[in-house]
Parts: C-alpha cells; sequence; structure tokens
C-alpha cells in the first residue's frame, strides 16, 4: 500500500462505518437483561404504601413492567394505550414503577387518568430503575413466567409497537408454558 492508497481506504471504511451507523434504530437501545432475569426488588406500593410490592408476586406469569412518573409528558402519551391494554381480553398484567416521583402527585396523575396497574411499586432514588438500565421514562419492558427480561421498549408504547412486537412475544411465551 502506498501513501496514496492508504488515505483512500481510510475514507472508504469511514463511508461504510457510517452507512451501518445510518441504518440503525435510534430508538433500539441495547439492553444487557435481554434473555436474562429480571432484576428482583421490594419496593413499597404507591396506593399503599404500607404494602410491599416484589417481583416474586409476579413468579410464573408473563408481565409488563413501565417506569412511568407523573412529570413525565411522554407517559401521558402512552397512558390511554396502557389502559386499553390492561382492559384487553387475554391481557397481561401491567405493574407500574413510579421513577423518583412525588408519591400524591402521582396518586393524584392516576385519579385524573386511572390506574392500568395491578400493582405499582414506588422508586424514589431511582436505585431499581439503574439496576434495569433505564435511560428515561416511560421505558417498558416484557417479563417471563421465569422472570427473564424478553422485551425492553424505550420511549412510549405505540399501537404498532403493541402489535409488532408485544403482542407476538406475549403469545408465543403463553404457548410456551
Amino acid at each position: 500500500m502506498n501513501r496514496f492508497t492508504a488515505p483512500l481506504w481510510v475514507f472508504l471504511s469511514l463511508i461504510v462505518l457510517l452507512g451501518v451507523g445510518l441504518t440503525l434504530n435510534p430508538r433500539e437501545l441495547p439492553s444487557p437483561l435481554l434473555g436474562k432475569p429480571a432484576p428482583s426488588f421490594a419496593l413499597p406500593r404507591l396506593l399503599a404504601p404500607q404494602q410491599n410490592f416484589s417481583t416474586a408476586q409476579m413468579q410464573g406469569q408473563v408481565w409488563l413492567l413501565n417506569v412511568w412518573a407523573s412529570w413525565c409528558a411522554a407517559c401521558v402519551d402512552e397512558h390511554a394505550l396502557l389502559l386499553r391494554l390492561a382492559r384487553a381480553e387475554r391481557a397481561v398484567p401491567i405493574v407500574g414503577l413510579n421513577y423518583k416521583d412525588d408519591p400524591a402527585q402521582a396518586s393524584a396523575w392516576l385519579q385524573t387518568l386511572g390506574n392500568p396497574y395491578a400493582y405499582i411499586a414506588v422508586d424514589r432514588r431511582g436505585e431499581v430503575s439503574l439496576d434495569y438500565g433505564v435511560y428515561g421514562v416511560p421505558e417498558t419492558y416484557l417479563i417471563d413466567q421465569a422472570g427473564r427480561v424478553r422485551v425492553k421498549q424505550v420511549g412510549p408504547l405505540t399501537a404498532e409497537i403493541v402489535e409488532h412486537s408485544l403482542r407476538p412475544w406475549i403469545q408465543k411465551l403463553r404457548e410456551e408454558a
């Protein structure tokens, strides 16, 4: 290789790398948890603070963990969809993980918009969310019967995401049971 072709190869390599980067979906953030056990936790419940919610309560079930906060504008965007999911035939339980929020404001938010959650755990300091690798709210995790994370959705759920990602996984996991 002479001194004239080396810069050409470097340039072409950069073009290839940039081209590959442009084809990636920025909403798909990698998660080291996929296929691995979901971090277990026990936290106070939002609407019954004298009681704890523990991930052990969901053992043997397919369920969704939805990380949300009353101060989160995008959480409002997905909330109606969560309500429909919770009411749907053959619905999976949705557990809310209230992230760095004021419990009174979170309770009032649910009073106004409705409550799609089977349980709501309060993560006041964000430590459990950190264990899950939360980038920001909302985020949703599909967890299987064995307690493994199967899907991680960063950002608000949409009807398209539910139909093309979550429902097929839920059906597959139910068939495996």
